[in-house]
């Protein structure tokens, strides 16, 4: 039995998005892949209006985000950790032998750019990185004005972004809020499988990227910028499969209207925050609740896992609480192309497992 996803990732695929996976396959040396694979970079770009350079991965996030550490990071890098994920970038910044300097916060915490600015002056950090959509705890930082801060702070300091589980979800402007190089994986917001994973990047992060030592082979911004420029392509072999289907995605995205999409995400937020203040309360503090991942806290003492157990036998499937929070929380996905009449499915099944359990 198919579970409808309503995860902090993977995401419910449309079928008419998977079937775009087995169209026959084309030589990705081939000019019918060149078509393809500038047709999808002029739509990424058509997403935010922007003259930055787009890119498209083979992997998940987490490289094209360590590729941004080990492209763009001279020698230090400012991270502040509010979860599972910013935890996850100290890690390979020190990994890629990085200096590193940190700003913590409890979980379910956000960013201050106040604090920001402070850590930034006579810091010496040629970048900063930071989590625009914390998965792990249901957080939307406030990127704009802690991007602002970066820049009136430290103006040449870079500004990577992990946009991985809010791009297509979470409203996002690069020209305008002034990062350097953001990036997302597909099978969040964007509404398909796993496998590939997008970036924008500005002049400036990669005139820094020149700059830098050792920024590696696969994940290389200069190689996969030059590649593209005279051939259309990619240095290395694409999961030309899943960049069909990219293809037929970012047609349906541009239909809906990337503003129409927000809103869609806005409203189906909105109904199981409601949902979830009914009933429990919600983990981060109130103000930065994200668009595509509500935390609920487990104020019920409910059994967590065995809540999770029930709702996939009926044919649905959530996610539990992340690391240290796995029992005391739960979290809802409502992004990609699910609806707001998907969403209330979801939230009448909950209620009755809730009522049916005496939870």
């Amino acid at each position: 039995m198919h579970k409808k996803l309503f995860l902090p990732g993977p995401v419910e695929v449309a079928e008419e998005v998977l079937q775009r996976q087995a169209l026959p396959l084309v030589g990705h040396r081939s000019r019918e892949f060149s078509e393809l694979y500038e047709r999808v970079i002029v739509k990424l770009k058509r997403l935010f209006n922007t003259e930055y350079h787009a890119f498209v991965f083979t992997s998940s996030g987490t490289g094209v985000l360590e590729g941004f550490i080990r492209n763009f990071v001279k020698r230090r890098v400012l991270i502040p950790v509010n979860g599972s994920f910013s935890k996850r970038w100290v890690e390979a910044a020190r990994l890629n032998g990085k200096d590193v300097g940190v700003i913590e916060y409890e979980w379910g915490k956000a960013v201050r750019p106040e604090d920001v600015a402070e850590a930034l002056k006579g810091g010496d950090y040629d970048a900063f990185m930071v989590v625009h959509n914390e998965s792990s705890t249901g957080l939307t930082n406030p990127l704009m004005e802690i991007a602002r801060a970066v820049r009136e702070t430290s103006p040449d300091t870079l500004i990577l972004v992990d946009a991985v589980s809010g791009m297509m979800g979470v409203p996002l402007e690069l020209e305008a809020w002034g990062v350097d190089a953001v990036a997302a994986s597909v099978q969040k917001a964007f509404g398909l499988p796993p496998g590939i994973s997008v970036a924008y990047v500005s002049e400036r992060a990669m005139a820094r990227s020149d700059e830098v030592e050792n920024p590696g082979m696969y994940f290389n911004f200069r190689r996969m910028l030059d590649y593209y420029e005279k051939k259309r392509q990619t240095p290395f072999t694409p999961n030309i499969s899943l960049i069909y289907a990219l293809d037929y995605q970012l047609d349906r995205i541009l239909a809906e209207g990337v503003e129409n999409r927000y809103e869609r995400h806005r409203r189906m937020a909105e109904m199981v925050q409601r949902w979830a203040l009914e009933r429990f309360s919600i983990f981060p503090e109130e103000g930065y609740w994200s668009r595509t991942i509500t935390c609920v806290a487990n104020t019920r003492g409910m059994p967590v896992s065995e809540f999770i157990e029930e709702l996939g036998r009926r044919g649905y499937a959530i996610a539990n609480g992340y690391g240290p929070l796995r029992e005391r929380t739960f979290r809802i996905g409502h992004m990609g192309d699910l609806t707001p009449e998907d969403v209330a499915e979801l939230l009448s099944v909950m209620d009755e497992v809730i009522r049916e359990r005496g939870w």
